[in-house]
């Protein structure tokens, strides 16, 4: 190759992700082995022809078209973007073959699979980028910037700062026996309480001064007759601030850690007395002592600084969409309470519900409300026009606090979404029977719900009637595909975009529309047809893979393309918060660097192969 090329493949390929951090005597280095080919439009490349050595493909100018052995589109490529890096490494076990063809006259460089493996032998973060799993691609992008001692309490779990110590003991054991376990067995403050296999009170020393000094009670009566019954619990995964909050909301002191039933742990607040202060923390502790609408509506800006520190420090998605959605719960509780203060007293019993992304614990800086009134059957019609008034309390509350009003009405306010259980049941009966668009419509906002304030044995009852309806129309997953695959992401862009046509978001990719909320539909299938109770989109994922319905590849892929893409999103709206603007779903690609065009081309087609393994599993019967 004329040396007179390489400072021009030196200057191309430097502003290529992950070249770009390599210096500048490794790129020469590396330029020297770069060979060059020029395509005609229609030419083929092999990437597995037999006997050549194999290498990585730079599109230099022109596009490339990828196509699966059936014919079905992988991706489209244009100037900067790579690929062949999923057959450099054969001990991967990736099966997975396409060609590439030249849908314009294509100049490509190509690095030798010899002169990349020298390259990763200096700079081995780059083989990462290279791997041939996708989520290891996609995880390598969403490496932590924060170090553990600033993440703090954001992402830590209950299991890494609790104790070991709990003492464990039966519900007929006298208050010496457990006093004594306490406090010379097991040297702790609380002891959990057990009756055949099942957690049922909960005694700590505070109670034992209380109930059993103050009170002057034989320390022969059983345990029993002074413990706490049924106590709340925690799981060792929970977030610190998930944990932090509910002993804040409920006013307790000591949480037991429980895996399948067992007690591994505890949680007290000195637990959290010994960790540094966390913003959100306080946030929710204001939130809960709020006196009015408008105090609450001051603390707006506190949020948005608490979802820009969780998106500077690269905090995981999840993790965010779980501190917000405390945060949005713990706004709508304290505006229902004030409503009620007002209102007087509920005249029956009921539940208020949330959907979407506020019951899958997914919030963010865009989520507005989803939400419903579940009522006792015995209610009415004046018990309706009461909980009608707290409903436009709330949802007017929540709309001056930073959270939009439902574009659709699917809120509380909305009379036909404040009813009896019964005509719920009603509801869910007729939607997945005869699912055509408006009940197809009503029911995705309402297959995932949650309690936030009352009786949360109507959400239980209300998922059973759902879950039974489907079992015995195993037609409606089949409808769900067809909606869902409906949409396809973007294979093509960056060449023949998949853009907004017109009004203010012309030539923007929506993210939301041809990415997010694919994923999201997908995980309700999954998890709909496992019947799990879950509704995050990470956990009925890993139901369905659990059930044997879903291949661990196929979870950690789509897991890791969610991932990816909430965080780039998180990004895109950190950006317009910073610059003053209203934060939206829709991004320039004119913005994407070679590093975003890559890993959105993994996350795009790994949801398609999704899409076209859900057509094959729930496709029509």
């Amino acid at each position: 190759m004329s040396q007179s090329l390489i400072p021009n493949i030196i200057q191309f390929i430097a502003q290529i992700d992950p070249f770009d951090k390599i210096p500048k005597e490794a790129l020469r280095e590396l330029a020297f082995n770069v060979q060059i080919t020029y395509l005609n439009k229609g030419d083929t490349v092999d990437l597995d022809e037999e006997g050549k050595e194999k290498s990585l493909y730079i599109v230099r100018t022109g596009s490339m078209e990828q196509r699966k052995s059936d014919g079905v589109l992988r991706a489209r490529l244009g100037s900067e973007d790579l690929f062949g890096f999923t057959f450099l490494d054969n001990d991967q076990g990736n099966n997975e073959r396409y060609h590439a063809i030249a849908i314009e006259n294509t100049l490509l460089y190509l690095i030798p699979h010899s002169a990349l493996q020298s390259l990763f032998k200096t700079f081995p973060a780059c083989a990462e980028h290279f791997a041939s799993q996708a989520q290891i691609r996609l995880q390598s992008a969403l490496d932590v910037v924060w170090s553990n001692k600033e993440k703090g309490l954001f992402i830590r779990k209950v299991e890494d700062v609790a104790s070991g110590r709990v003492a464990v003991v039966t519900a007929d054991q006298t208050i010496q026996e457990v006093a004594h376990e306490m406090r010379i067995v097991k040297r702790t403050s609380c002891a959990v309480i057990y009756e055949n296999d099942t957690i049922v009170g909960l005694i700590t020393d505070r109670d034992m001064t209380k109930r059993v000094i103050a009170q002057r009670v034989s320390i022969d009566e059983p345990i029993s007759s002074v413990m706490t019954h049924s106590p709340l619990t925690i799981k060792p995964d929970d977030l610190v601030l998930h944990a932090a909050s509910v002993m804040m909301q409920f006013n307790i002191r000591n949480l037991p850690i429980v895996k399948n039933n067992k007690v591994i742990g505890l949680l007290t607040t000195s637990h959290l007395v010994q960790n540094h202060r966390v913003q959100a923390i306080f946030l929710i502790e204001k939130i809960k002592y709020a006196g009015s609408v408008k105090s609450l509506g001051s603390f707006t800006a506190e949020r948005q600084a608490i979802f820009e520190a969780l998106v500077e420090g690269k905090v995981s998605p999840e993790t965010i969409g779980k501190v917000m959605t405390m945060i949005m719960d713990a706004y709508t509780r304290r505006l229902i309470q004030i409503a009620i203060d007002k209102l007087g007293p509920p005249p029956c019993d009921f539940s208020w519900i949330v959907a979407g992304s506020h019951a899958r614990n997914e919030v963010h800086m865009l989520s507005d409300q989803d939400s419903a009134i579940v009522l006792a059957d015995n209610s009415t019609k004046n018990d309706r026009i009461y909980f009608q008034h707290l409903a436009n309390l709330v949802t007017t509350g929540l709309a001056s606090c930073g959270f939009p009003l439902c574009p659709g009405d699917y809120m509380a306010s909305t009379s036909k979404w404040c009813q009896p259980l019964s005509v719920w049941k009603h509801y869910y009966k007729k939607w997945v029977a005869s699912p055509e668009y408006e009940r197809l419509l009503n029911i995705s906002v309402f297959l995932e719900i949650r309690t936030i304030y009352g009786n949360s044995e109507y959400e239980t009852i209300l998922r059973d009637e759902m879950h039974s309806n489907i079992h015995k129309n195993r037609e409606f997953l089949s409808t769900l595909v067809r909606d869902a695959v409906n949409t396809q992401p973007p294979l093509g862009i960056f060449n023949k975009l998949v853009l907004e046509k017109s009004g203010e978001n012309k030539k923007t990719l929506n993210v939301k529309k041809y990415a997010i909320n694919l994923i999201i539909d997908l995980a309700r299938i999954y998890g709909l047809s496992v019947e799990s109770d879950v509704s995050a989109t990470d956990e009925r994922f890993a139901a369905a893979h659990e059930k044997g319905m879903l291949s661990e590849d196929a979870m950690k892929n789509i897991l890791g393309a969610y991932q990816f893409i909430l965080s780039f999103r998180f990004a895109h709206q950190l950006e317009a918060l910073k610059k003053g603007q209203i934060p939206d779903n829709h991004i320039n690609p004119d913005t994407f660097g070679s590093f975003e065009r890559a890993h959105l081309k993994d996350a795009f087609r790994i949801i398609a192969d999704l899409q076209d393994a859900a057509k094959v599993r729930f496709g029509s019967r």
